[in-house]
């Protein structure tokens, strides 16, 4: 249909328009279900599957329970709308055909009363027997009533928009069963998703799912039964204001805070009380609404320290931390438990705004570091924002050199996530040492090449008081960890600097080279086996060679680059012995066993200091692969034992190696018969 509009210049409204009518004059029951599907669509809170629309369409507002026969087939549902409506197979949801089908259906005013219709199509299968019938804390299997929990979770978000008296009037009836109806469990775990709540049977209280979807002649009728205590907790420790706080339902709020006997400061388990949920979420006329008592403390702390005002700047809400900081009893520099202030919050999460309004007041320290050491101009610099790093920078009381607990710097932790444009401002500054290290000795430059930011090492590559050598405690250096990683790039801008020993090891004694053949870095191997002063047979200090360490991985593309050249002796054992033959057959990678056989100067038979061979590792192993090529060459001593006297089809044979046993019984029987 879209592409015939498209051709013909047809206005597309005009389309609708028709395809509309002609949904209308369907026969039988199809007009209704067609339009009631485009209802659905576009105005339901979230996109429907196609069995949950089907079962939405079959409740019948007169009905106390849920007619099976009307449910309509998934087909004459989608064809009614005439295709205007169809199923998505990638997300399995029915959507409309088109954006500008939404945007005409609104602006058209075809469904005034959506959700008045919807909110009480909602209500009335929730308040089904055989929906109230099912136990309240068993949600495990609901696979024959997908409507039930579109309808547990949204029918107050419809309601709230618009209620109908036949809405309330359900929406009471509901809530009189409390947590003893399973849409309570099913919101509540919603609302608590990746919590541990239980929720006990007579909770969820009325009060709080009132409260929570914002349906304020709802709550006032509640507020009103007998026994209605305004200030229970749920099973979070929630009161009702708590939850209307949150989603920031002013009508609610002025309505429970006009009950005498309300507890406006009542904390939930976290500590967290009204006014401080409404301020970390934003809400600045519940804030305004809350501030106006004076009952309400506007700096109690949570239960680990944070105020509202921290929860604000931390949010980024600036309209409430200006609120906040009108009020003489706020302090704007109070610490949380573990040290951190409102400033640190709004730096670490980067809003500027309120950056910009806190470093306005005296009382604030622009830096105070937390209890690890973050200052907010590391948090900044960690983070990337430019704009608070700018903001803290034009402070003469900022150090910017100041480094947390374990000796990271600003510039350190900026380099390390690799923000560019922080770490040019901070370079910019004479007071910054671009140089110092933190604590086991790694460098801004080596923070940068470990995780690969080419940028960032340029910059810092440009400072003559950068050193591009300097090994950290353990004796890596900045292009040790790039080629530890396998980060190209920053080992060619390394490796273009006269001062960089490219064969500098670690005290382990593990070059560029041998770390980068251990991670099967082929483009990092090629650029250091192409310089002259790299040494490619280097053994570290237990005696592995590049060539052992990557045949110990299994790196096939490193090991052909190593064996091409005429320095790398193919049989040199480590320390214990081992070959990388032997090391490859214990670890089965029989590609690198196939290019190791396939030179002649490497022993297949050759013993580590235990007298293991390479076909003693395969066999006690199992590894049938290895075991296959080895018994190709025929310098091979079947019968050759460990210093512990095993043979191989003893060890094979013992840990119950079948192949292998059978593989090496035939190699004898066919030397007994030669």
């Amino acid at each position: 249909m879209l592409r015939t509009v498209a051709t013909t210049g047809v206005a597309l409204d005009s389309v609708y328009v028709q395809t509309l009518r002609r949904i209308r004059e369907q026969k039988g029951d199809r007009s209704r279900i067609g339009m009631e599907v485009l209802m659905w669509v576009s105005h339901a809170e979230r996109p429907l599957g196609i069995d949950e629309l089907c079962h939405a369409l079959a409740v019948d507002m007169e009905s106390t329970d849920l007619d099976p026969e009307n449910i309509r087939p998934q087909d004459t549902v989608l064809a009614s709308c005439l295709g205007l409506a169809l199923l998505d197979t990638k997300t399995s949801t029915v959507r409309l055909i088109h954006y500008t089908l939404q945007e005409f259906l609104s602006q058209s005013g075809i469904f005034p009363d959506a959700h008045k219709t919807l909110g009480q199509i909602c209500l009335t299968y929730l308040n089904h027997n055989m929906v109230r019938a099912l136990p309240a804390n068993n949600v495990s299997n609901l696979k024959d009533m997908p409507f039930l929990k579109y309808s547990s979770l949204y029918w107050g978000s419809h309601a709230k928009i618009e209620l109908s008296d036949g809405s309330k009037t359900l929406a009471l009836d509901l809530l009189n069963c409390g947590g003893n109806h399973i849409f309570a469990t099913l919101l509540v775990q919603e609302i608590y998703s990746g919590h541990n709540c239980s929720l006990p049977h007579h909770l969820w209280p009325s009060l709080h799912c009132a409260s929570y979807f914002g349906i304020d002649d709802v709550v006032a009728d509640v507020i009103e039964r007998e026994g209605c205590d305004i200030n229970q907790s749920d099973c979070m420790g929630e009161t009702a204001l708590g939850y209307a706080a949150e989603q920031g339902h002013e009508g609610v709020v002025r309505r429970l805070l006009a009950r005498n006997d309300v507890n406006p400061d009542k904390p939930g388990d976290g500590g967290q009380t009204p006014l401080w949920i409404a301020s970390y979420s934003g809400h600045e006329g519940v804030v305004k609404i809350l501030l106006a008592r004076n009952d309400v403390d506007p700096d109690k702390p949570s239960d680990d320290g944070q105020t509202p005002l921290w929860g604000a700047s931390y949010g980024g809400h600036e309209g409430v931390v200006k609120l906040l900081l009108a009020r003489k009893g706020v302090d704007p520099d109070k610490p949380s438990d573990d040290g951190r202030t409102p400033l640190w919050g709004a730096s670490y999460s980067g809003h500027e705004g309120v950056v910009k309004l806190l470093l306005a007041r005296k009382g604030v320290d622009p830096d105070k570091p937390s209890d690890d050491g973050r200052t907010p101009l590391w948090n900044a610099s960690y983070s990337g924002h430019e704009g608070v790093v700018k903001l803290l920078l034009a402070r003469n009381d900022v150090d910017p050199n100041k480094p947390r607990d374990d000796g990271r710097t600003p510039l350190y932790s900026a380099s390390f996530s690799g923000h560019e444009g922080v770490v040019k401002l901070l370079l910019a500054r004479n007071d910054v040492d671009p140089n110092k290290p933190r604590d086991d000795g790694r460098t801004p430059l080596y923070s940068a090449s470990f995780s690969g930011h080419e940028g960032v090492v340029k910059l810092l590559l440009a400072r003559n008081d950068v050193d591009p050598d300097k090994p950290t405690d353990d004796g890596r250096t900045p292009l040790w960890t790039s080629s530890y990683n396998g980060h190209e790039g920053v080992v060619k801008l390394l490796l273009a600097r006269n001062d960089v020993d490219p064969d500098k090891p670690s005290d382990d004694g593990r070059t560029p080279l041998w770390i980068s053949s251990y991670g099967g870095h082929e483009g990092v191997v090629k650029l250091l086996l192409a310089r002259s002063d790299v040494n490619p047979d280097k053994p570290d200090n237990k005696g592995q060679t590049p060539l052992f360490s990557a045949s110990y991985g299994g790196h096939e593309g490193v090991v052909k680059l190593l064996l091409a050249r005429n320095d790398v002796d193919p049989d040199k054992p480590s320390s214990d012995g081992r070959t990388p033959l032997a090391c490859a057959s214990n670890r089965a990678h029989e590609g690198v066993v196939e290019l190791l056989l396939a030179r002649t100067s490497v022993n297949p038979d050759k013993p580590d200091v235990d007298g293991e061979t390479p076909l003693w590792r395969a066999s006690f192993c199992g590894h049938e692969g290895v075991v296959k090529l080895l018994l190709t060459r025929n310098n091979i001593n079947l019968d050759k034992p460990s210093n512990d006297g095993r043979t191989p089809l003893h060890c094979a044979s013992r840990n119950g190696h079948e192949g292998v046993v059978k593989l090496l019984m035939e190699r004898c029987q066919s030397r007994q018969a030669k």
